[in-house]
């Protein structure tokens, strides 16, 4: 059961939002050899910033999206290593005052494709699934880097689309102390981007990084069952139109809840959601996501 257990603990933290989303467990040792192939869909609804250089008030969007990831672990100079690939399609609805006058977009398409690398430095050594079976965690130490690629619907006439026709690139640290049933996490991490060159109206639209630090608490119920807590601040990410600055630096807190539980010895489900609670300026919304997850080893 403790195998089985462990097979479980490799749970993907996969949401379409970047900077301002909530990833408990991302350094978790895994045995190696496992693969999670893992199928979801999600909503979110709230608003997007508004923007005085591009004369757009009160805007709000609703998003259906499915998703699709999979994900593996595997030794790599004797520690643990984990690579996932998530591909996403959402439907998109939105209305906002642009100039004054009430528009709507209605569109549906791919997203952005993402891909993650993450390495584990201290603490999470590469064990087969009958040596992990023994394993108790304590300090892990982790890196990560994400790189989002630009293969979502875009549509340069249109000032809000699903994909957003740039690179981003994402590194991050993390660091997970388990004390008994309780586990706790902090990671840090900053998005950098490319420039978009076509942008509404023929811009060149640059942003600044922008920077991010989560906190979690943990707890294990048991058989494989758990339910985190975690809240994320994030902040920078300047827009600047033909590199005139919009002095619209993001600062904002939000809160999320993750719960897991394993079905059987190869799924499991996952329920994830997170909220605003202080917007100083940036994407204020809700979102709720539930995904089913299918595990095996090698």
């Amino acid at each position: 059961m403790k195998k089985l257990i462990a097979i479980s603990l490799f749970v993907l933290s996969l949401q379409p939002l970047s900077a301002q989303t909530l990833e408990p467990k991302l350094y978790a040792n895994a045995p190696v050899g496992v693969n999670v192939v893992l199928a979801g869909y999600g909503r979110t609804q709230g608003g997007i910033p508004e923007n005085a250089a591009l004369e757009l008030e009160d805007p709000n969007l609703k998003i259906n999206s499915a998703f699709l990831a999979y994900g593996r672990s595997f030794d790599l100079a004797g520690h643990n290593a984990k690579i996932d690939l998530l591909l996403v399609t959402s439907s998109l609805y939105g209305t906002a005052d642009v100039a004054g006058v009430p528009r709507s977009r209605d569109v549906s398409g791919m997203g952005d494709t993402k891909v993650r690398f993450t390495y584990n430095l201290l603490g999470a050594p590469a064990l087969s699934l009958q040596e992990f079976a023994s394993y108790e965690q304590k300090t892990i130490v982790g890196v990560s880097i994400q790189t989002t690629i630009p293969t979502g619907q875009y549509d340069s006439s249109k000032l809000i689309n699903i994909g957003t026709n740039r690179w981003a690139i994402k590194p991050a640290l993390g660091i997970s102390k388990r004390v008994g049933k309780f586990t706790f996490e902090f990671t840090a991490d900053a998005e950098f981007y490319s420039a978009n060159d076509d942008f509404l109206g023929a811009i060149k639209r640059k942003q600044d990084p922008i920077y991010s630090t989560q906190a979690h608490i943990l707890y294990s119920f048991g058989r494989g069952v758990w339910m985190a807590v975690g809240t994320t601040y994030y902040w920078g990410g300047e827009y600047y139109n033909d590199g005139v600055e919009t002095n619209d630096e993001m600062g904002n807190t939000r809160l999320g809840l993750t719960f897991a539980y394993p079905i059987n010895k190869q799924h499991s489900i996952k329920v994830f959601g997170n909220s605003g609670i202080n917007t100083r300026y940036g994407t204020d919304f809700d979102a709720l996501s539930v995904a089913w997850q299918y595990t095996w080893a090698d």
